[in-house]
């Protein structure tokens, strides 16, 4: 059975800023080094944390207008590597691949997008990929990893950060994973709704 696990790397990728000012403050007091792209990234820097950008890790800039952000074995084997696997941990030495513990996403608005009679120009551009592969990512790795999949789950990630001090039991982990898979269910329900009118 998986033991208990300290947080250490959190990568955060979310569209919505709003609600995640005092995670990621509780985060920095507790001495977690953040990995961000783009505006997260800069909304993480105007609250005086330091963060680092995803594309420092990765070597690669993001690409294709954003298509292309942490799609890269540096962020998934960060995710997906098994703590307790010893092929994995000599891959993720070999390949200088950080352990990422926690990984907090907020999907791109596509209900929200199709809603609005936006053009479907938008509404394809609303498709998160890089979003929902994170989210189906760090719920595969629940043993090791905390999957925060949307804005419904900041609150009980800061009630376990609060009273735990940054660690998880693999109860906790399990929890956040299938939050996740029900967030990623519900997402690729409504892009399938979609395509089939």
């Amino acid at each position: 059975m998986a033991e208990n696990r300290k947080i250490r790397r959190a990568l955060v990728s979310v569209f919505h800023k709003d609600g995640l000012d005092e995670i990621l403050k509780t985060l920095h007091a507790q001495g977690v080094e953040l990995l961000s792209t783009g505006g997260t990234q800069s909304f993480i820097e105007s609250l005086g944390i330091p963060c680092t950008k995803v594309e420092d890790v990765t070597s690669y800039p993001s690409i294709l207008g954003g298509r292309v952000k942490t799609l890269h074995p540096k962020v998934f084997g960060g995710i997906l590597g098994r703590r307790e696997n010893e092929g994995d941990q000599q891959q993720m030495a070999q390949y200088e691949i950080p352990a990422i513990d926690l990984v907090i996403v907020d999907l791109y608005p596509f209900e929200e997008t199709v809603k609005s009679g936006a053009s479907e120009v938008d509404i394809i551009e609303k498709i998160d990929i890089g979003g929902i592969s994170l989210i189906r990512a760090g719920a595969k790795n629940f043993r090791d990893v905390i999957i925060v999949p949307s804005k419904a789950e900041y609150n009980p990630l800061l009630d376990l950060l609060h009273k735990k001090g940054g660690e998880s039991d693999i109860d906790d982990r399990k929890w956040f994973a299938k939050q996740a898979f029900g967030v990623s269910s519900h997402y690729d329900t409504a892009i399938h709704s979609y395509f089939c009118k």
